[in-house]
């Protein structure tokens, strides 16, 4: 296992992080994780090296972190850090902060949790943490003990990124990033910027939740196969982010020993500066060819917005081009429930036409959006 200088934290962090989101579960029912599954490969996982965990308050509904805590018995607990995150989306006031904290302390059994991360921060989530005391209730949580570092984990737009990260002397943030997702949300900007401010960087989706390395277009397929060098897809995806100095930590959601084993043996290798011109070309063809997949030519410019009924078209068109571009329309799905609010989703347009006459590509938004209703809902 290879480690990295996490940000200005001076902990030596394995580059490989073990995302506990996606467990493995009995029956396909999510909240029914294979705890004794799921222990052996979180401690198969420790036990070649890997330091870091990473869970949620929400994740298999509160048993993700139920059931690290049961893999970190036995002397495990001390070779690891912990990183979890206080869900946003149910703070509605100061005292909120406090009481999920110490319930994910219980869930966890621990008296600190090492990494606490701000959970999917975005525009309303973000102003409605700040006006409530989030950062002194982490000035707080610090000082006493109940937690070691600090940071956030992102789903908003690039500009906010850059504010939240001038806002505070964070430690660490979560962004999504992949051979994609370059300029998605906080992208390769973002990245870099928080780089340049000793914010350690992990990496969340980067297999975009197997979307990348499971449901392959054929012509993305063949531009892999073409390749003079032969890597499977996972590799490339995770070499990809490896080969940047300024990403410290790829988390995975390894569900099962397959998986482990493999990425185990791709972080051997995955050092800064390793890919060749020639190498990063072939990955910026098979972005290029994922571009060419969007079923709706939105280029997310937000002419039509503000929707008068709330809609959010740029993000509804996000998601049914993310859908048609990866095969996949169930993590789609889940994206659409989890990234839109009930307002914002196509089922709330009242076809009264006022976008349509703003957009600069000449979508035809109201059935488009119907289309987006239909494949989600």
């Amino acid at each position: 296992m290879l480690y990295r200088n996490l940000g200005s934290t001076g902990e030596k962090i394995s580059i490989l992080g073990y995302g506990c989101m996606r467990l493995p579960v009995k029956n396909g029912q999510y909240n029914n994780v294979d705890s004794v599954n799921a222990i052996h490969l979180i401690r198969k996982a420790i036990d070649n090296g890997v330091n870091y965990i990473d869970t949620a308050y929400p994740y298999h509904n509160g048993h993700s972190e139920t059931v690290i805590a049961d893999a970190l018995k036995n002397g495990y607990r001390d070779k690891v850090f912990i990183s979890d995150k206080l869900p946003s989306w149910l703070i509605q006031k100061r005292e909120d902060m406090d009481h999920y904290l110490q319930e994910q302390l219980e869930r966890l059994q621990t008296e600190q949790i090492d990494f606490y991360l701000l959970h999917s921060i975005k525009e309303d989530y973000w102003s409605k943490l700040e006006s409530l005391g989030v950062l002194e209730f982490l000035d707080e949580a610090v000082a006493d003990g109940r937690i070691k570092y600090t940071g956030f984990s992102f789903h908003g737009e690039l500009e906010l990124f850059f504010d939240v990260i001038d806002s505070y002397n964070w430690d660490v943030c979560q962004v999504q990033y992949n051979i994609v997702d370059e300029n998605y949300q906080a992208g390769i900007e973002g990245i870099r910027y928080a780089s340049s401010n000793g914010v350690g960087v992990v990496i969340m989706e980067p297999l975009r939740g197997g979307t990348l390395v499971k449901t392959i277009p054929t012509e993305v397929q063949d531009i892999w196969d073409e390749s003079p060098v032969k890597r499977s897809p996972v590799e490339w995806a995770l070499k990809y982010l490896w080969d940047k100095k300024e990403i410290d930590v790829v988390l995975s959601g390894m569900s099962n020993n397959n998986d482990l084993d493999e990425n185990l043996k791709i972080a051997e290798e995955g050092f800064t500066n390793s890919l060749t011109p020639d190498e990063k070309e072939i990955i910026k063809e098979v972005r290029t060819v994922y571009r060419f997949r969007k079923q709706v030519d939105c280029t997310q410019c937000g002419y039509c917005m503000p929707c008068p009924q709330g809609v959010d078209i740029p993000g509804n068109f996000l998601q049914l081009n993310h859908s048609y571009m990866f095969q996949d329309t169930e993590n789609s799905r889940m994206n659409y429930y989890m990234l839109l609010k009930d307002n914002e989703r196509a089922s709330k347009c009242n076809k009264c036409g006022e976008c349509e006459k703003l957009c600069p590509q000449m979508i035809p938004i109201q059935s488009t959006l119907e289309t987006v209703r239909k494949t989600f809902e």
